[in-house]
Formats: C-alpha cells, sequence, structure tokens
C-alpha cells in the first residue's frame, strides 16, 4: 500500500502522515494473520473464530476494515500523485497492473506450495480487493465526487438485497416463500460460484469471496473512500473525529436494524454487514484519529503497528505462505505436519487449551512481524 498523507489546515499545506491510519492498518493485518493461524480451532476463544453463519464475532471485522482501509488509502494516493503531476491515465494503467498482481498473488497463496491446478481455487481475501478496488480506482478517477459514490453505494447494497430475497434462485424458489432467507446453499451466491467453478470453491458448495458478494464489497471500499474524502476536508481536527464517530454510530445502528430483513452475514457479505462492519471500522478510526491526531498520544506504542502496516500486502502473503508450507510439508516416521509438531511439542501441553491456542497465534504473528520490521528498519515498503 502506498504511503497515507493528509493536509493539515494549521500548517499552510504541509504534507504529513495519517499515522492513526497507519495504526489502525497495521493493527488489522495483524489481528488477520492472528485469527487465521489459530493454534487448535476446536479450542480458540470465541473472538478469534468466525461465525458459522449469520451473526458475527470481532473476527469477521478484520477483513471488512483492511478493505475499507484500502479505499481511504486509495484516495490519498490517488491526490498525492495528481498534485505531483501525475495524469489519470497513467494512475488507471497502475491500477489495472495493481489488480492484476493482487489476483495472481491470491491464486499463488491459494495454490502454495503444490498447486493442483484442476482444483485450485480462484477466489480469495487478495482476489476480493484487486476487484474491488479496480472498480474503485476507476469510479474515481472517472468522478471524484460524494455523490457519485453514495449513488453507487446504494445501488450496490439495495441491488444485492433484492437479488439475494426477492429473486427466485433456479431450482431452490424464493427466499422466505420456499426456501429459508440465506439459506448455505440456496441463495444465488453460492449458485452462481458453482456454475462458474465447480470444484473450486472453498468449502465445497459456496465460497467466503465468491462473485456475485463482490456487490456488495465494492460498498465497503467506497466507504472507506467516503472517509478519505471527509479527512481531507478543511475541517478543523474537531469536526473531522465528531464526523467519524457521528458515522460510525450511524453505521452500527443501520446495519443492525437492516440485519431484521438480511441477516448480518460475513461469508455472504450481505449488505447489513456492510453498514455495521464499516461501524465499527469508523470507530476504530474515529479513536485512534483521536488519541494520535489529536492528543498527539503516538510514543512508543504505535511502532510495532507502524511496521505491520508499512508492508500489509507482503506480511499477508508471508503468512499464508508460512502456515501453507507448516501444514503441507510432513517429517518423521509418522508424516505428520510440521506445524502440528510444533504445536503438539509444546503449546498443546498449556494446561487451558485455549490460551495454548491463542499462544501459538501470537508466537506465529511474532514470527511474521520479524521480516517486516527487517524491512521496516531498511526502509523497504513494497508498493503494489
Amino acid at each position: 500500500m502506498t504511503a497515507t498523507t493528509i493536509t493539515n489546515p494549521a500548517t499552510a499545506g504541509v504534507q504529513t502522515r495519517l499515522i492513526s491510519l497507519d495504526v489502525l492498518r497495521g493493527i488489522t493485518i495483524a489481528f488477520m494473520i492472528l485469527v487465521n493461524n489459530n493454534g487448535d480451532e476446536r479450542y480458540a476463544y470465541w473472538p478469534l473464530k468466525h461465525s458459522l453463519w449469520n451473526g458475527w464475532t470481532p473476527t469477521d471485522l478484520v477483513f471488512p476494515t483492511f478493505l475499507f482501509v484500502a479505499g481511504v488509502s486509495l484516495v490519498f494516493s490517488f491526490q498525492s500523485r495528481l498534485a505531483k503531476g501525475a495524469s489519470k491515465k497513467s494512475l488507471l494503467a497502475h491500477a489495472v497492473k495493481r489488480s492484476i498482481i493482487l489476483f495472481a498473488l491470491g491464486l499463488v497463496v491459494n495454490g502454495f506450495p503444490f498447486f493442483h491446478w484442476p482444483t485450485l481455487r480462484i477466489y480469495g481475501v487478495l482476489q476480493r480487493f484487486a476487484i474491488c478496488l479496480l472498480i474503485a480506482s476507476v469510479l474515481h478517477l472517472w468522478k471524484s465526487d460524494v455523490k457519485s459514490k453514495v449513488v453507487v453505494i446504494l445501488a450496490a447494497l439495495f441491488g444485492y438485497w433484492i437479488i439475494m430475497r426477492w429473486i427466485p434462485v433456479p431450482g431452490y424458489g424464493l427466499p422466505t416463500r420456499d426456501i429459508p432467507l440465506l439459506d448455505k446453499d440456496a441463495n444465488w451466491v453460492a449458485y452462481i460460484d458453482r456454475h462458474i467453478f465447480p470444484g473450486r470453491l472453498y468449502e465445497g458448495t459456496r465460497d467466503p469471496e465468491g462473485l456475485l458478494s463482490n456487490l456488495p464489497a465494492l460498498g465497503t471500499a467506497l466507504l472507506g473512500m467516503l472517509t478519505a474524502i471527509w479527512l481531507r476536508t478543511k475541517k478543523s481536527a474537531q469536526n473531522k473525529f465528531v464526523g467519524l464517530l457521528v458515522a460510525a454510530i450511524a453505521g452500527l445502528i443501520l446495519g443492525k436494524i437492516w440485519g431484521h430483513w438480511f441477516p448480518i452475514n460475513k461469508k455472504l457479505w450481505t449488505s447489513s454487514y456492510v453498514l455495521f462492519a464499516a461501524g465499527w471500522s469508523l470507530l476504530g478510526l474515529a479513536v485512534f484519529y483521536w488519541m494520535i491526531e489529536i492528543k498527539q498520544w503516538r510514543r512508543g506504542w504505535t511502532f510495532p503497528w507502524v511496521v505491520f502496516g508499512s508492508n500489509s500486502i507482503a506480511v499477508y502473503v508471508f503468512s499464508e505462505l508460512l502456515a501453507a508450507a507448516l501444514g503441507a510439508f510432513r517429517i518423521g516416521a509418522d508424516h505428520q505436519a510440521i506445524g502440528h509438531i510444533i504445536y503438539s511439542h509444546s503449546f498443546a501441553h498449556v494446561p487451558d487449551p485455549a490460551f495454548g491456542s491463542l499462544l501459538y497465534s501470537l508466537t506465529f504473528v511474532t514470527v511474521c512481524f520479524i521480516p517486516v520490521l527487517v524491512l521496516y528498519k531498511k526502509k523497504v515498503f513494497i508498493k503494489i
């Protein structure tokens, strides 16, 4: 991700880093690595596991926050490069290139280390990033105003709700009349994915990053872009904080209300989930903005999160490849996976199995921190 800067109205146009956004990005990627690598999924604390279907846990808020932050960063990056003389054509070309690279990295993550092509999963976290950020980039370069983004967000969220609620699913019927609303397999997302990529879906008959659910996910990225536009205004820092807080509360309330008719569901990225998760993302950003940009509480404690956020995509890819390697490579007479051996010979002996699982996760995050710290110290920031 590119560096995020913001103009401070009180300093006559001097560009300074928006450290609060860097910290939110760093905490988000560190938590994502943590929850993706529970020592033993059976015993992990409930906040560190995804909701099985409808509903939410703190873990379900990680991915949308990462996409939300990417949307914020996108606006700052574009405006910074335009101010330096870059053309919109060159920015569009870069956006296309970035999305191709992200999508390719996602395929590498899915296939590593053996790359079984006939069943290789096509969807994934980075693939969703690639699709949503490309569309968001095109929309912003076409029209950088607030109104156009609001229109697209409303169209995406309400359009997705209409499709999932009011259009009959072939072979199943109309949701709420013939089948339950958001049935795990009898819904439009799963139906489309099974016909496009049979045998390549994460959960067999469905995929949590399915094609159709990119529509509401685009709303998440655009809400991040709206947030960036707000932060770039010439209002005082205090007013910006209040605006973030009000928007956060609105997102949480509207998400919960809409959830009564269109349940909060991360795996389907429902419209209520978009608003609810954005509310939490905005709340986190508001808190860090107040602490860091207004109160200037930034000495010491922000360092590890800034380091994590400085190479967020790189450390995410590293964590996924490391986890895949620990699970795939087997040693010994009984051919046990390296990761299983490490866990069973150490963390599994902790009296409290949930705490032992957490210790493994924290150790994994620490290991991932080492290479990104080296990069940070050497001032190497991998841009995509």
